[in-house]
Protein backbone atom coordinates (compact mmCIF):
# COMPACT_ATOMS: atom_id res chain seq x y z
CA UNK A 1 0.00 0.00 0.00
CA UNK A 2 2.60 2.52 0.78
CA UNK A 3 4.79 1.52 -1.93
CA UNK A 4 1.56 2.15 -4.44
CA UNK A 5 0.61 5.59 -2.43
CA UNK A 6 4.84 6.79 -2.51
CA UNK A 7 4.88 6.49 -6.40
CA UNK A 8 2.15 8.71 -7.18
CA UNK A 9 2.57 11.27 -4.63
CA UNK A 10 1.40 14.60 -6.27
CA UNK A 11 4.10 17.17 -4.02
CA UNK A 12 2.08 19.39 -2.13
CA UNK A 13 -0.97 17.48 -1.84
CA UNK A 14 0.60 13.68 -0.45
CA UNK A 15 3.79 12.61 1.07
CA UNK A 16 4.98 9.21 2.45
CA UNK A 17 7.68 9.65 4.70
CA UNK A 18 8.39 5.95 6.44
CA UNK A 19 5.58 4.18 7.14
CA UNK A 20 3.10 7.12 7.18
CA UNK A 21 1.28 8.87 4.32
CA UNK A 22 0.20 12.22 4.41
CA UNK A 23 -2.38 14.29 2.28
CA UNK A 24 -4.46 17.35 2.40
CA UNK A 25 -8.51 16.49 2.01
CA UNK A 26 -11.37 18.72 0.59
CA UNK A 27 -13.91 17.69 3.21
CA UNK A 28 -17.91 18.55 3.43
CA UNK A 29 -17.40 21.85 5.32
CA UNK A 30 -13.93 22.46 4.94
CA UNK A 31 -10.31 21.32 4.71
CA UNK A 32 -8.10 19.21 6.40
CA UNK A 33 -4.66 17.36 6.85
CA UNK A 34 -4.31 13.47 7.97
CA UNK A 35 -1.34 11.75 8.71
CA UNK A 36 -1.62 7.57 8.59
CA UNK A 37 0.62 5.63 10.19
CA UNK A 38 0.98 2.21 8.80
CA UNK A 39 1.96 -0.92 11.46
CA UNK A 40 5.46 -2.42 10.82
CA UNK A 41 5.52 -6.14 10.70
CA UNK A 42 5.61 -7.40 13.64
CA UNK A 43 3.32 -4.46 16.00
CA UNK A 44 0.19 -4.83 16.65
CA UNK A 45 -2.24 -4.04 13.74
CA UNK A 46 -4.42 -0.98 13.12
CA UNK A 47 -3.64 2.06 11.96
CA UNK A 48 -2.83 5.35 13.68
CA UNK A 49 -4.33 8.42 12.58
CA UNK A 50 -3.98 12.20 13.00
CA UNK A 51 -6.12 14.65 11.53
CA UNK A 52 -5.97 18.79 11.14
CA UNK A 53 -9.12 19.72 10.00
CA UNK A 54 -10.85 23.86 9.64
CA UNK A 55 -13.79 22.30 10.87
CA UNK A 56 -14.42 19.56 13.80
CA UNK A 57 -17.61 17.98 12.22
CA UNK A 58 -15.76 16.93 9.42
CA UNK A 59 -14.14 14.18 11.66
CA UNK A 60 -16.75 11.71 10.53
CA UNK A 61 -16.13 12.41 6.93
CA UNK A 62 -12.60 12.15 6.81
CA UNK A 63 -12.42 9.09 8.70
CA UNK A 64 -14.52 7.16 6.43
CA UNK A 65 -12.39 8.66 3.43
CA UNK A 66 -9.51 7.36 5.21
CA UNK A 67 -10.61 3.79 5.68
CA UNK A 68 -12.05 4.23 1.71
CA UNK A 69 -8.39 5.01 0.78
CA UNK A 70 -7.04 1.60 2.71
CA UNK A 71 -8.68 -0.33 2.14
CA UNK A 72 -9.67 -0.96 5.90
CA UNK A 73 -13.03 -3.29 5.19
CA UNK A 74 -11.68 -5.70 3.44
CA UNK A 75 -12.19 -9.20 4.42
CA UNK A 76 -7.94 -10.46 3.80
CA UNK A 77 -9.11 -13.73 5.58
CA UNK A 78 -11.73 -14.78 2.63
CA UNK A 79 -10.23 -12.63 0.05
CA UNK A 80 -6.76 -14.77 0.16
CA UNK A 81 -8.49 -17.68 0.45
CA UNK A 82 -10.49 -17.41 -2.49
CA UNK A 83 -7.40 -16.42 -4.88
CA UNK A 84 -4.94 -18.84 -2.98
CA UNK A 85 -7.07 -21.75 -4.37
CA UNK A 86 -5.56 -20.82 -8.11
CA UNK A 87 -1.88 -22.72 -7.50
CA UNK A 88 -0.51 -19.77 -9.76
CA UNK A 89 -1.35 -17.34 -7.17
CA UNK A 90 -0.68 -19.54 -3.85
CA UNK A 91 2.74 -18.42 -3.58
CA UNK A 92 1.82 -14.59 -3.69
CA UNK A 93 -0.48 -14.74 -0.96
CA UNK A 94 1.61 -16.65 1.56
CA UNK A 95 4.64 -13.74 0.68
CA UNK A 96 2.22 -10.73 0.94
CA UNK A 97 -0.73 -11.97 2.77
CA UNK A 98 -3.65 -9.38 3.47
CA UNK A 99 -2.80 -7.17 0.10
CA UNK A 100 -5.24 -4.48 -0.26
CA UNK A 101 -6.72 -2.48 -3.37
CA UNK A 102 -5.63 1.18 -2.60
CA UNK A 103 -8.89 3.15 -2.84
CA UNK A 104 -8.79 6.85 -3.51
CA UNK A 105 -10.35 10.28 -1.51
CA UNK A 106 -13.03 10.84 -4.28
CA UNK A 107 -13.95 10.24 -7.61
CA UNK A 108 -12.84 13.21 -9.45
CA UNK A 109 -9.95 13.11 -8.13
CA UNK A 110 -9.63 9.50 -9.20
CA UNK A 111 -10.55 9.81 -13.02
CA UNK A 112 -7.87 13.04 -13.32
CA UNK A 113 -5.61 11.20 -12.13
CA UNK A 114 -6.43 8.34 -14.59
CA UNK A 115 -6.76 10.40 -17.46
CA UNK A 116 -3.52 12.00 -16.67
CA UNK A 117 -1.71 8.62 -16.56
CA UNK A 118 -2.67 7.27 -20.17
CA UNK A 119 -0.09 5.68 -21.80
CA UNK A 120 2.69 7.52 -20.29
CA UNK A 121 5.01 5.96 -16.91
CA UNK A 122 3.93 6.67 -12.93
CA UNK A 123 6.34 9.36 -12.70
CA UNK A 124 5.32 11.37 -16.14
CA UNK A 125 1.36 10.85 -14.11
CA UNK A 126 2.53 12.37 -11.29
CA UNK A 127 4.80 15.59 -13.18
CA UNK A 128 1.41 16.38 -14.56
CA UNK A 129 -1.01 16.25 -11.88
CA UNK A 130 1.85 18.16 -9.85
CA UNK A 131 1.89 20.69 -12.73
CA UNK A 132 -1.81 21.11 -12.94
CA UNK A 133 -1.89 21.37 -9.02
CA UNK A 134 0.28 24.17 -9.13
CA UNK A 135 -1.98 25.71 -12.01
CA UNK A 136 -4.90 25.85 -10.31
CA UNK A 137 -3.42 26.77 -6.83
CA UNK A 138 -5.71 25.77 -4.63
CA UNK A 139 -4.05 26.25 -1.58
CA UNK A 140 -5.37 25.21 2.09
CA UNK A 141 -5.08 27.99 4.73
CA UNK A 142 -2.22 26.62 6.44
CA UNK A 143 0.69 24.62 5.33
CA UNK A 144 1.34 21.62 7.25
CA UNK A 145 4.61 19.76 6.84
CA UNK A 146 5.56 20.84 3.09
CA UNK A 147 1.85 19.79 2.40
CA UNK A 148 0.14 23.28 0.91
CA UNK A 149 -2.01 22.34 -2.20
CA UNK A 150 -5.87 20.70 -2.71
CA UNK A 151 -5.82 18.22 -5.07
CA UNK A 152 -7.66 20.89 -8.22
CA UNK A 153 -11.40 20.80 -7.66
CA UNK A 154 -13.14 20.11 -11.02
CA UNK A 155 -14.46 23.16 -11.41
CA UNK A 156 -11.12 24.81 -10.82
CA UNK A 157 -9.89 22.36 -13.91
CA UNK A 158 -12.35 23.29 -15.92
CA UNK A 159 -11.93 27.05 -15.33
CA UNK A 160 -8.36 26.89 -16.63
CA UNK A 161 -8.89 25.05 -19.42
CA UNK A 162 -6.17 22.61 -21.20
CA UNK A 163 -3.71 24.69 -21.81
CA UNK A 164 -2.55 24.33 -18.42
CA UNK A 165 -2.63 20.43 -18.72
CA UNK A 166 0.37 18.41 -19.87
CA UNK A 167 0.22 16.44 -22.82
CA UNK A 168 -1.64 15.62 -25.88
CA UNK A 169 -4.37 18.71 -26.55
CA UNK A 170 -6.56 16.21 -27.27
CA UNK A 171 -6.61 14.42 -23.91
CA UNK A 172 -6.25 17.86 -22.04
CA UNK A 173 -9.60 18.72 -23.76
CA UNK A 174 -11.20 15.61 -22.78
CA UNK A 175 -9.89 16.30 -19.12
CA UNK A 176 -11.47 19.48 -19.00
CA UNK A 177 -14.76 18.73 -20.67
CA UNK A 178 -15.50 15.87 -18.23
CA UNK A 179 -14.71 18.23 -15.12
CA UNK A 180 -16.72 20.50 -16.64
CA UNK A 181 -19.57 18.12 -16.34
CA UNK A 182 -18.75 17.18 -12.76
CA UNK A 183 -18.71 20.59 -11.94
CA UNK A 184 -22.37 21.02 -13.49
CA UNK A 185 -23.46 18.02 -11.81
CA UNK A 186 -24.01 16.20 -15.53
CA UNK A 187 -21.52 13.60 -13.87
CA UNK A 188 -20.77 12.01 -10.95
CA UNK A 189 -18.13 9.84 -10.02
CA UNK A 190 -18.72 8.70 -6.31
CA UNK A 191 -21.78 6.26 -4.72
CA UNK A 192 -22.77 5.10 -8.77
CA UNK A 193 -22.78 1.28 -10.28
CA UNK A 194 -19.83 0.22 -11.84
CA UNK A 195 -21.59 -0.65 -14.89
CA UNK A 196 -23.89 2.35 -14.96
CA UNK A 197 -20.93 4.45 -14.65
CA UNK A 198 -18.40 2.39 -17.02
CA UNK A 199 -21.33 3.19 -19.73
CA UNK A 200 -21.62 6.81 -18.99
CA UNK A 201 -17.68 7.56 -18.71
CA UNK A 202 -17.03 5.29 -22.09
CA UNK A 203 -19.27 7.79 -23.90
CA UNK A 204 -17.21 10.35 -22.83
CA UNK A 205 -14.42 11.16 -25.37
CA UNK A 206 -10.76 10.59 -24.25
CA UNK A 207 -12.02 7.82 -21.73
CA UNK A 208 -12.01 4.17 -22.30
CA UNK A 209 -12.20 1.09 -21.09
CA UNK A 210 -9.17 1.03 -19.02
CA UNK A 211 -9.83 3.94 -17.72
CA UNK A 212 -13.07 3.55 -16.71
CA UNK A 213 -12.37 0.16 -15.09
CA UNK A 214 -9.17 1.79 -13.00
CA UNK A 215 -11.99 4.24 -11.61
CA UNK A 216 -14.19 1.74 -10.83
CA UNK A 217 -12.07 -0.60 -8.58
CA UNK A 218 -10.39 2.57 -6.96
CA UNK A 219 -13.42 5.34 -6.28
CA UNK A 220 -15.87 3.12 -6.26
CA UNK A 221 -14.17 0.10 -4.74
CA UNK A 222 -15.52 -2.10 -7.05
CA UNK A 223 -13.45 -5.49 -6.00
CA UNK A 224 -14.48 -7.39 -8.59
CA UNK A 225 -12.06 -5.75 -11.69
CA UNK A 226 -9.88 -7.01 -13.64
CA UNK A 227 -8.05 -4.49 -15.67
CA UNK A 228 -6.94 -6.74 -18.83
CA UNK A 229 -6.04 -4.18 -21.07
CA UNK A 230 -3.32 -3.36 -18.45
CA UNK A 231 0.14 -4.54 -20.43
CA UNK A 232 1.83 -4.64 -16.61
CA UNK A 233 -0.74 -6.89 -15.12
CA UNK A 234 -0.47 -8.81 -18.31
CA UNK A 235 3.21 -9.27 -18.11
CA UNK A 236 2.91 -9.94 -14.14
CA UNK A 237 0.29 -12.73 -15.62
CA UNK A 238 2.44 -14.34 -17.71
CA UNK A 239 5.72 -14.24 -14.93
CA UNK A 240 3.00 -16.34 -12.82
CA UNK A 241 2.48 -19.03 -15.76
CA UNK A 242 -1.01 -17.44 -16.36
CA UNK A 243 -2.34 -16.59 -19.80
CA UNK A 244 -0.83 -13.22 -20.61
CA UNK A 245 -3.70 -12.49 -23.32
CA UNK A 246 -6.99 -10.68 -22.19
CA UNK A 247 -9.32 -13.64 -23.41
CA UNK A 248 -7.48 -16.24 -21.84
CA UNK A 249 -6.72 -14.04 -18.66
CA UNK A 250 -10.88 -13.08 -18.79
CA UNK A 251 -11.57 -16.81 -18.66
CA UNK A 252 -8.87 -17.61 -16.24
CA UNK A 253 -9.83 -14.81 -13.57
CA UNK A 254 -13.17 -16.48 -13.10
CA UNK A 255 -11.98 -18.21 -10.18
CA UNK A 256 -10.89 -15.66 -8.55
CA UNK A 257 -14.32 -13.59 -8.29
CA UNK A 258 -15.69 -11.38 -6.72
CA UNK A 259 -12.17 -10.73 -5.79
CA UNK A 260 -10.40 -10.01 -8.94
CA UNK A 261 -9.35 -6.91 -7.95
CA UNK A 262 -6.90 -8.64 -5.27
CA UNK A 263 -5.81 -10.78 -7.50
CA UNK A 264 -4.62 -7.86 -10.02
CA UNK A 265 -2.49 -6.26 -6.87
CA UNK A 266 -0.86 -9.47 -7.17
CA UNK A 267 -0.30 -9.65 -11.15
CA UNK A 268 0.86 -6.49 -10.88
CA UNK A 269 3.29 -7.31 -7.87
CA UNK A 270 4.43 -10.12 -9.96
CA UNK A 271 5.71 -7.95 -13.41
CA UNK A 272 9.26 -7.56 -14.47
CA UNK A 273 10.39 -4.42 -12.88
CA UNK A 274 11.20 -3.08 -16.40
CA UNK A 275 7.36 -3.76 -17.71
CA UNK A 276 5.83 -0.56 -19.40
CA UNK A 277 3.64 1.19 -16.52
CA UNK A 278 0.12 2.42 -18.68
CA UNK A 279 -1.73 0.40 -21.08
CA UNK A 280 -1.02 1.66 -24.82
CA UNK A 281 -4.77 1.17 -26.68
CA UNK A 282 -6.15 2.88 -28.91
CA UNK A 283 -9.60 3.60 -26.81
CA UNK A 284 -7.90 4.88 -24.00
Amino acid sequence: MLSFLRSRCVPGVEQVRGRSYSRTLRLPHGTGVVELTLPAPGEPPGVSAEFRLDVRTDLTAAIDTCRRLLDLAADPIRVDSTISADPALTASVRDLPGLRVPGAVNGPETLVRAMLGQQISVSGARTAAARLTVAADERIAVPTDGLTYLFPSSAAIAAIGPGAIAGPRRRAQAICDANAAIADGDLVIDGRDTAVLTEELIALPGIGPWTAAYVAMRALGDHDVLLVGDLVLRNGAAALGLPADAAGLILHAEAWRPFRSYAAMHLWRAAPARSPRRPRTATD
